[in-house]
């Protein structure tokens, strides 16, 4: 079952859909699970959708939602800060823990390249977070950049749409928009996975945003609470070694697990074991009813 909901986030309503599992009967508590959008998304975008309809499928309440500024959500369009994000994902855990379907104790937060930075730096502070799950995800927003700009003259011309944005800001109190690619490049035969809700330009700030937020930073709270690092081991999109990074830094239980026949955008091959080792950890480590 799917329902239509909204909640609020610091003054704006953000819009969502919450599944629950077709065997739920009334009076149950379940496990639950927040799915967190990529970049610049909506909840309707493919990863997102498809990973809450697994969600429910094996027995948790799901809830996709768009961030503020995206999708149905009010708040300015593509106007994307990661403390937002962050704000909004704690407040979506807000609301989903006064459900009546949902335990409050065990709901837990994942998503994919965006999604999964934000999950891992909104675990890494709040302790309400039960489980997190980091697909594609990043710990490093510099360090990243710089693997996504390789070379002096690339890096350049990113650090300088940076200096750029600022300047134009501060001369005429307004923001410089940029292209989507200029700021996150994705490879040409990837493009078609991004949802065509999803926003093609945003403000200078808003890299500079992710150029300053550092899941790394916290990522070592969230033990012994489980942590589930999936990455392709050649992402052409998010660098391979942002979660490699991640898991140095993070406490047990963590698993990470590199897949070879994948590449940023898991949910679009049906077919991978990628699916098969999401729904392993979950069994093992937060399952959707306790027995």
């Amino acid at each position: 079952m799917e329902e239509h909901v909204e909640f609020e986030s610091d003054g704006l309503t953000l819009d969502g859909i919450l599944h629950i599992p077709d065997d739920y009967k009334p009076g149950e508590k379940r496990a639950a699970m927040l799915v967190l959008h990529g970049f610049g998304g909506s909840k309707n975008g493919g990863g997102a959708k498809i990973q809450a309809e697994l969600m429910a499928k094996w027995g948790y309440v799901a809830l996709r939602f768009d961030f503020r500024g995206c999708g149905d959500s009010e708040g300015r369009r593509g106007y994307i800060r990661c403390f937002d994000q962050v704000a909004d994902t704690r407040n979506a855990l807000s609301w989903l823990a006064k459900r009546d379907e949902v335990d409050p104790d065990r709901i837990g937060s994942g998503g994919g390249s965006f999604g999964a930075a934000v999950t891992v730096y909104t675990a890494g502070i709040d302790k309400r977070i039960a489980a997190a799950i980091s697909i594609g995800g990043w710990g490093d927003g510099e360090r990243k950049f710089r693997n996504q700009h390789p070379g002096p003259e690339k890096w350049k011309k990113f650090t300088d749409m940076l200096e750029a944005g600022r300047k134009h800001r501060e001369e005429t109190g307004e923001e410089l928009m940029v292209p989507r690619w200029d700021i996150v490049p994705i490879p040409e035969h990837l493009r078609k996975n991004i949802n065509p809700d999803s926003h093609m330009e945003f403000p200078a700030e808003t890299a500079q945003s992710m150029m300053d937020f550092k899941a790394d930073e916290v990522v070592g709270n969230i033990a012994p609470r489980p942590l589930l690092l999936l990455h392709s081991a050649n992402d052409s999109v998010t660098p391979t070694e942002q979660s490699l990074e991640m898991f140095k830094r993070a406490g047990k239980p963590t698993e990470l697990h590199l897949l070879a026949d994948i590449d940023h955008f898991p949910f679009s091959d049906e077919g991978s074991q990628f699916v098969e080792i999401l729904k392993g950890w979950l069994d093992n480590n937060f399952p959707a009813t306790i027995r």
